[in-house]
């Protein structure tokens, strides 16, 4: 297992910058949301969460697209991507499609706050009860801590997800828990494990073939490289999860946020 002196020593200060930068996007979101709620609630957590692996650059898709008006400013002024779904649906010029992908795009962002939240919790886990570790496999079926994390990550990812959309699905639908929380899982199931597929694939790349190959070992989440290759991961998973949510969303599985 490598340690934060073990990478270039350039690298240190550049990743804990680029974590700084996520925090500091994911600070401001959270204060806008406080003071321009969304209409949908759970996205008020959503926001702030994808803020945290995708930085400036999804700050600058929720300021274009996403954010709502004050809480003072009249109901006419106001424009949530979540509520573009049903009229994006229809593909009858530039505009509406336009407003599709917008919304399709929304919808990937709520699926990947659950992932994003599952994988970060799950890393959190190991390292204070690493117990869990051992409970899920390490030592007996492998010997790499960073399977464990794979692992507590996905099962953590999916519980996130299917809250997450429960209580997008559940309030729109006037459903009762049972029923909301298998429309969540049909509506989620198969976005979250794309998502998980990208996020693990890449860190499997990084963590197997790449890092061993450059410097010797894995890199442990004690380190800020770990967490800067995640952001990375996180949007390979976005990638991997918004052509599912796409077809979900054509297929009527899925509503449009």
């Amino acid at each position: 297992m490598l340690s934060t002196a073990d990478f270039p020593s350039w690298t240190t200060p550049v990743c804990w910058a680029l974590l700084a930068l996520a925090g500091v996007c994911a600070a401001w979101v959270a204060v806008d949301v406080a003071r321009r709620p969304q209409h949908m609630w759970i996205m008020n957590v959503v926001w702030p969460v994808v803020m945290l692996f995708g930085s400036v650059v999804w700050l600058g898709f929720y300021r274009r697209f996403a954010r709502a008006a004050p809480r003072d400013a009249g109901a006419g002024h106001e424009h949530h991507a979540d509520e573009g779904g049903d009229a994006a649906t229809h593909d009858d010029g530039d505009e509406s499609r336009a407003a599709f992908r917008v919304s399709v795009a929304v919808d990937t962002n709520h699926c990947g706050a659950g992932c994003s939240l599952g994988d970060v919790v799950g890393d959190g886990l190991l390292a204070v009860a690493p117990a869990v570790a051992t409970a899920v496999g390490l030592g007996s079926l492998y010997h790499l801590e960073v399977f464990a994390g794979w692992i507590v990550g996905t099962v953590l990812a999916f519980v996130f997800g299917v809250v997450f959309q429960y209580f997008a699905i559940a309030p729109m639908r006037h459903l009762g828990v049972g029923r909301g929380l298998v429309e969540a899982v049909k509506a989620d199931a198969a976005s979250i494990a794309a998502w998980q597929v990208g996020m693990v694939g890449l860190m499997a790349l990084v963590q197997l073939v790449w890092l061993p190959a450059w410097l010797g070992g894995h890199a442990p989440p004690s380190t800020p490289q770990y967490w800067v290759c995640m952001q990375v991961a996180m949007v390979v998973g976005y990638a991997c999860s918004y052509p599912v949510n796409w077809w979900l969303v054509r297929a009527g599985i899925k509503t449009g946020m």
